[in-house]
């Protein structure tokens, strides 16, 4: 069986910490402060493809099949629907890709700092050597964030941004109001599908009879 030393191998004691030349704080990012956004190629790329499929689902929805159609009740309806939810999913959107996931201070492991939460002897704690800090309880370092993110679910390049303890009802709500655009959609396409089937052999059905 592997000893803690093994599964955990960016655990350090007290004693190692309080030698500050071994974790010096990186320079302070205030850009981070005021609004949270990864500038990553991929997760921006796939945030805008994000938005331009909800958008071209929008215009076929709108243009394609409800406004042709015969029914303006129906039409208004549903429109109202699927545009309310098409709304709410990029809202949800904009919030998981814009609050911050739950990020670890940076440069927090540093003599002082250690001192302060009077550790027992030899209580082990958690440390990041990538960005010099303590890690809470169930934080992982993000490669792409570039931070420990508190209660880290996964980096979701689709919201360019990390699922964690902040932004997690925000992402929860974006992939159900999607799952609703999708199923709302597919039913729409349904009776759709039925229309244009009953009318084609409707039509075939009185032409068979005119000439026969």
């Amino acid at each position: 069986m592997p000893t803690p030393s093994h599964r955990y191998r960016d655990i350090e004691r007290t004693a190692e910490y309080l030698q500050p030349e071994k974790c010096l704080p990186p320079p302070v990012d205030n850009s981070m402060d005021k609004v949270w956004f990864i500038k990553d190629g991929c997760g921006i790329a796939c945030a805008v493809v994000t938005w331009f499929l909800v958008f071209y689902a929008e215009f076929v929805v709108i243009f394609v099949m409800l406004l042709p159609s015969k029914d303006l009740v129906y039409s208004i309806i549903n429109g109202i629907i699927f545009n309310m939810l098409a709304f709410l999913a990029l809202a949800s959107h904009l919030r998981a890709m814009i609050t911050d996931p739950g990020a670890v201070p940076k440069g927090n492991a540093t003599k002082e700092f250690i001192e302060s939460l009077q550790l027992k002897p030899g209580q082990v704690v958690y440390k990041c050597p990538k960005c010099c800090s303590i890690k809470p309880d169930r934080a992982h370092h993000c490669s792409v964030c570039k931070r420990c993110i508190r209660k880290m679910d996964h980096h979701c390049p689709w919201v360019n941004n990390c699922v964690g303890e902040n932004n997690q009802k925000f992402f929860v709500l974006f992939t159900m109001y999607i799952a609703l655009i999708s199923l709302h959609a597919l039913i729409m396409v349904g009776f759709h599908f039925l229309y244009c089937f009953e009318e084609d052999w409707t039509s075939e059905y009185i032409c068979a009879k005119i000439f026969t």
